[in-house]
């Protein structure tokens, strides 16, 4: 069995740990740590990164912006 936590390292608490014991009983398990890098990720599709990287050039040309007033959002 394998599972995929992703969290913040100040969310592991007590509960975090009584939760993964539940799961795995007394199975010997391996723990690995890694920072996970949203960029790098999101980066990874050619065609997802052309279209965040001409989302940020029309940010920075202020070309096709949508503005929202923030009293109007339930």
């Amino acid at each position: 069995m394998s599972t995929v936590y992703r969290l913040k390292a100040s969310e592991i608490d007590l509960n975090f740990l009584e939760e993964i014991k539940a799961n795995f009983g007394d199975k010997e398990i391996e723990i690995i740590v890694s920072e996970f890098d949203e960029t790098e990720y999101l980066l990874q599709s050619e065609a997802n990164k052309n279209r965040l990287l001409r989302a940020v050039d029309n940010v920075k040309n202020c070309q096709g912006l949508v503005e929202v007033d923030l009293q109007d959002l339930p």
